[in-house]
């Protein structure tokens, strides 16, 4: 399917006439980080929800991201939030880790969905029956963009803490991926203690 700029409430239309009420949109951010925690959102957008200028993520700017996520934030009643450490990625590898991220979200919310939409991956150990996975996702559905805003927003917030540990790394501006400074920052200090060590990140430098 050909993907767009400007997500449309197709799929969550299509499992409305198939008699699914409350549709949850789910994605996560981080996954290719090269620091900090995997995030995940959940949202479940009520039918009158007003997409206005609501986009994957990553086509918005920081300021218009803060403002879609305060908007978000205040139109829905049902949403959840989930965070996977370092530590744990380090530990099982971010593959298991993003499905414990869509888990978590989803026992956040259980009995208030019917169906799923998720960007891009099939969840692992939930009823196949109850979900669509969707390739660019957050280009495709309102749902699961306004859900990677709300993860974006909420993971580029915690970076920006973790700066103030870490200021070497400047992960206030890259937010842990691996930007050139960021990789010239590797180079000059090493990796601190947020950094994925299941990542080959030699390579990369």
């Amino acid at each position: 399917m050909k993907t767009t700029k400007t997500p449309s409430y197709k799929f969550e239309e299509l499992y409305w006439k198939k008699g699914f009420k409350q549709i949850l949109g789910l994605d996560e951010v981080g996954r290719g980080s090269f620091a900090g925690p995997l995030v995940a959102a959940a949202v479940i957008l009520p039918k009158d929800f007003n997409s206005k200028d609501i986009k994957d993520s990553k086509l918005l700017t920081p300021k218009k991201r803060e403002e879609l996520n305060k908007y978000i934030l205040e139109s829905i009643t049902n949403y959840a939030i989930a965070e996977v450490s370092v530590e744990y990625i380090n530990k099982y590898g971010i593959g298991i880790a993003t499905h414990r991220a869509f888990l978590n979200c989803l026992k956040d919310l259980e009995g208030k969905f019917d169906f799923v939409l998720v960007d891009g991956f099939k969840i692992k150990n939930f009823d196949k029956n109850k979900q669509k996975h969707i390739i660019h996702g957050d280009r495709l559905s309102v749902s699961i963009a306004a859900a990677s805003i709300i993860a974006k927003v909420y993971r580029d917030n915690l970076m920006v803490k973790l700066h103030e540990k870490y200021p070497d790394y400047l992960f206030n501006k890259n937010k842990g991926y691996g930007t050139k400074a960021h990789r010239d920052a590797i180079k000059n200090n090493g990796l601190c203690e947020i950094h994925r060590t299941s990542f080959d990140l030699k390579k990369f430098l």
